[in-house]
């Protein structure tokens, strides 16, 4: 009961509780940060996949639709985007030649890092402007959320 009352006294709950306190920030966080985009023709989930491909080397269609959480026609689509502008290719999965793995280019890696660099400097910029307390507090929060995404 304490706990609940002091969480309470501070701001943090209000009639919807604090999970719904964290999805919203966090929602709003990842379209604020979406939002970080170079100029070009491709899309936030193509750069997403374009991203992961880079960070995480070959893959094929089905593990980036696994990855993605999205049904493989709609994962071939953004593939096509990506490999029609000449930024992934297909190649054959040396272990299984029924099999095709995508890869970026040297193009795509280069705008991969270049997404990364952009949204990061974004970020960084947010957080070097809180005080060193609040940055104490955004790093306390990070450690729990990880914890709570790992569990």
């Amino acid at each position: 009961m304490e706990t609940e009352a002091t969480a309470e006294n501070s701001g943090v709950l209000d009639e919807t509780g604090l999970g719904a306190e964290v999805r919203s920030a966090v929602g709003r966080l990842y379209r604020r940060f979406r939002s970080e985009l170079p100029a070009g023709e491709l899309g936030d989930t193509a750069l997403e996949v374009l991203t992961y491909l880079h960070k995480r080397g070959p893959r094929t269609l089905t593990e980036l639709s696994e990855a993605g959480r999205v049904a493989p026609a709609s994962m071939s689509q953004t593939l096509n985007r990506l490999t029609s502008a000449g930024y992934a290719i297909r190649t054959p999965d040396p272990n299984d030649r029924r099999k095709v793995l995508f890869r970026t280019t040297t193009e795509g890696a280069t705008l991969a890092r270049a997404t990364r660099s952009q949204r990061n400097a974004w970020l960084d910029a947010q957080l070097a402007a809180l005080s060193p307390e609040d940055q104490r507090t955004v790093a306390r929060a990070c450690e729990l959320l990880g914890a709570i995404a790992d569990s």
